[in-house]
Formats: C-alpha cells, sequence, structure tokens
C-alpha cells in the first residue's frame, strides 16, 4: 500500500524543463492513481502549465517554481512532498523546509528524513529512475507509461507528414551546426518531404539561416512562433523528428512520432527514447559536458551523411 493513503494535499517537485516532465510523466501518473483523491500540485515552471491538459487529471494544478528556489505558500504545508528533481539534499530541503509532513525522494545522508528512500543510481535512465523510486516509497509506477494524447488544438496543416528539424538544445554542447542542418534539410527536400524549422526565441537566427541555404519558404520556419501545445500539436501531425538531446525528442516519444535523436556528451542510455523500431538513436559513444559552452566532441563526430541514412531507413509509427 502506499504511504500516507489518507494524504489530503501533495507536491510534487519538478522544477526543471520540458523534457524533464515529460519524462516524468509516468511518475506523475503513478502518484495520482496511488492517490485518487487527494489534491496534487505539481511545483515547476508556469511556462509547462498548457502541458498538464495532456496528462488529463493527473494534476489539480501547477504552483510556479524555480529550479532550486524556494516554494511559493502556495506549495507549503503539504501532507506529502515529493522530490522528482534529484538526488538531493537540495530540493529535499526545500520541500522541508516548506512543511511538508513525509517526505518521498532518494536517501541522501545529509537529510533524515529521506533514510527510508530509495538508492540513487547515477546511471540509470531518467524515466525509471523516478519510477523505482516510488515503487521503493509503494507507489507502483510504469516506466513504460510515457505516452500521451495529441492535443485538442488543430495543428497547422503544413505540418502533416513534414519532418521537423529542431536545430537547437539547451546548451551549446548539444547544438550540432548548422551547416550539417542544412545538409540535413535539403536531403529531405530532395526526398519530397516537407521540411519545417521549430525551436524557441532564442534559435529563430539559427532556424532562419537554415531555411534560406535549404530553400525552405518562410511559412515553414516555426521557431519563435509556437508554444508548448502548438509545438505538440504540430510533432502529433508530422511524419518524423530529427533533433539533439533536448526536449522535442520527448514530445515525439510521447506522441509516438518517428525521430531520429543526436546524442553528444550524454549516452542515450540516460535520457534516449524508449526502444521502439520508429526511433533512432546516433551516439559516438563519448561522454562530456551537457552544459558546456562548445559543441561537444562526440556530437561532431556524427556526420550529416549518418543522420540522412537514419532518416531515410526510418520506419513509419
Amino acid at each position: 500500500m502506499p504511504p500516507e493513503v489518507d494524504a489530503q494535499r501533495i507536491v510534487v517537485l519538478r522544477a526543471l524543463k520540458l523534457g524533464d516532465f515529460l519524462t516524468g510523466v509516468p511518475a506523475f501518473r503513478a502518484v495520482r492513481r496511488a492517490f485518487p483523491q487527494s489534491r496534487i500540485a505539481l511545483a515547476a515552471p508556469r511556462e509547462l502549465a498548457p502541458l498538464l491538459e495532456l496528462l488529463e487529471g493527473t494534476f489539480d494544478e501547477l504552483i510556479h517554481a524555480r529550479e532550486l528556489a524556494p516554494l511559493p505558500p502556495r506549495a507549503h504545508h503539504a501532507d506529502i512532498g515529493i522530490d522528482l528533481h534529484g538526488k538531493g539534499p537540495e530540493s529535499q530541503r526545500l520541500l522541508l523546509a516548506a512543511g511538508a509532513r513525509r517526505l518521498i525522494a532518494f536517501r541522501h545522508p545529509d537529510v533524515p528524513e529521506s533514510a527510508r528512500g530509495a538508492e540513487h543510481d547515477p546511471d540509470e535512465h531518467e524515466v525509471r529512475r523516478w519510477c523505482r523510486m516510488l515503487t521503493h516509497a509503494g507507489i507502483p509506477a510504469d516506466p513504460s507509461d510515457l505516452d500521451l494524447p495529441a492535443p485538442a488544438q488543430p495543428a497547422n496543416a503544413r505540418a502533416r507528414g513534414a519532418t521537423i528539424v529542431h536545430p537547437g538544445a539547451a546548451s551549446e554542447a548539444r547544438c550540432w551546426p548548422v551547416e550539417r542542418w542544412i545538409a540535413v534539410a535539403r536531403a529531405e527536400r530532395q526526398r519530397g518531404r516537407r521540411v519545417l524549422l521549430t525551436g524557441g526565441l532564442a534559435e529563430v537566427e539559427r532556424a532562419n539561416a537554415i531555411a534560406e541555404a535549404a530553400g525552405i519558404a518562410a511559412a515553414d520556419v516555426f521557431a519563435g512562433r509556437t508554444g508548448l501545445l502548438e509545438l505538440a500539436a504540430l510533432v502529433a501531425v508530422a511524419g518524423r523528428v530529427v533533433c539533439g538531446d533536448t526536449g522535442i525528442a520527448h514530445l515525439a516519444t510521447a506522441l509516438r512520432r518517428p525521430s531520429v535523436v543526436l546524442f553528444g556528451p550524454t549516452p542515450p542510455a540516460h535520457w534516449g527514447p524508449p526502444p521502439r523500431a520508429y526511433h533512432r538513436v546516433l551516439w559516438a559513444g563519448g561522454r562530456g559536458d551537457p552544459h558546456g559552452q562548445r559543441i561537444d566532441r562526440g556530437l561532431l563526430a556524427i556526420s550529416p551523411d549518418a543522420v540522412i541514412a537514419a532518416l531515410a531507413d526510418l520506419p513509419a509509427a
């Protein structure tokens, strides 16, 4: 039986980004199944709030929280605080400082309240990590429970069957060179496929440079002009997604879209898609700093020809 089955308020801390949110989906659902009558809040950045509708009642609210910042009053005095942020102790102390009566977290020697928690494994896949932690605490969680429904809002018709090229990532270490993305985009267009370019506001210049060099129409550059639900709607109807180790890769997983994902400093065993026939992972085998300011050498070892071949070999979902 799950602990504290009479809990009235639960706060789940995962104040991170899109990919982190999506890899947490099986754990989120496990908490709701274990506590169907409780009020469950997700402490996360407000930018992720639109995605809660895809979780279909898993959370009752999102409480805006930033990474390792003190939790706001609305997140205080929970019956259970669940740390899905990291191994601690910083994130665990945030929940305890907010007055959580019980803590579910990985065991950390500096936090006595975590003593009954599971042992953290740094080599575990991100999805399995949180499911194992919850299962250890008496909350069964299924790591394969990753899929999300497509957003209710219709996608732009230009995305249907198209190849989505997402050239950016959160750090330069994970950004494949622009000239290589140009080669991939040109090859996809030569196959007769429409190519869409996506990205955030910081990636507009990169996307425009690729579009101009690859002959992609301005109407097919969506970088900087989609919210999260709009981006999810594009992915849901696309023919395939090609990207680096970043959030849209996890959208492709959640929405069951064929994908080719380029890994550099981080092994795909930590963050890669599940072993489905319509996902392809490219990795040269090295490790580095995923937050570095220079392109990772392992990422540079992946050639445009390798990506083009992977896209050509990619089956339909």
